[in-house]
C-alpha cells in the first residue's frame, strides 16, 4: 500500500470518529508489516482526559488483535486543518515505545498534501526506557 492510499484510508476513517465537543474529527490508518490496515479515531468525553486519540486508538487496537513492537511499517494522520497535523506528544511517546525510530509518518492538510517524516523526526529524544 502505498502512502497515498493510507492517507485516504485515515481521511475515510475520520468520519466515524466521536468528537461532540471540539468537533475536531481525526482518522488514522496503521500499516501493519503483514499488509493489514487497523484504523482509529479520536473518541471524546465530556471529561478531556478521558478522550482517546486517532493514532493511539489504532495502535490499542492492533495489540488488541495480536500485533506486537515491532510490527508497525507506517501510519497516515488525517484531520480537517489548514496545515499538517502531528500526532500529539502522548501519540508520539506510544508510537515511539511500538515502532522503529525510522518508520514512516504521514501527515496531511486541508489541500490534501502529504508531508513524510519519520518518527525519530517527529520525536528526536523520545524517552525509550526506565534504566537511564
Amino acid at each position: 500500500m502505498n502512502k497515498e492510499e493510507l492517507m485516504e484510508s485515515a481521511r475515510n476513517t475520520k468520519k466515524a470518529a466521536y468528537a461532540p465537543y471540539s468537533k475536531f474529527p481525526v482518522g488514522a490508518a496503521l500499516l501493519l508489516k503483514d499488509g493489514n490496515v487497523i484504523n482509529g479515531v479520536n473518541v471524546e468525553n465530556v471529561s478531556f482526559g478521558a478522550t482517546n486519540c486517532a493514532e493511539r486508538t489504532a495502535i490499542f487496537t492492533a495489540i488488541t488483535k495480536g500485533y506486537t513492537k515491532g510490527d508497525f511499517q507506517a501510519i497516515a494522520v488525517a484531520g480537517d486543518t489548514m496545515d499538517f497535523l502531528p500526532p500529539c506528544s502522548i501519540c508520539r511517546q506510544v508510537l515511539s515505545e511500538f515502532c522503529l525510530p525510522d518508520m514512516p509518518v504521514y501527515l496531511t492538510n486541508e489541500k490534501k498534501e502529504i508531508l513524510e517524516l519519520s518518527l525519530r523526526d517527529l520525536l528526536p529524544y523520545a524517552f525509550k526506557n526506565l534504566d537511564m
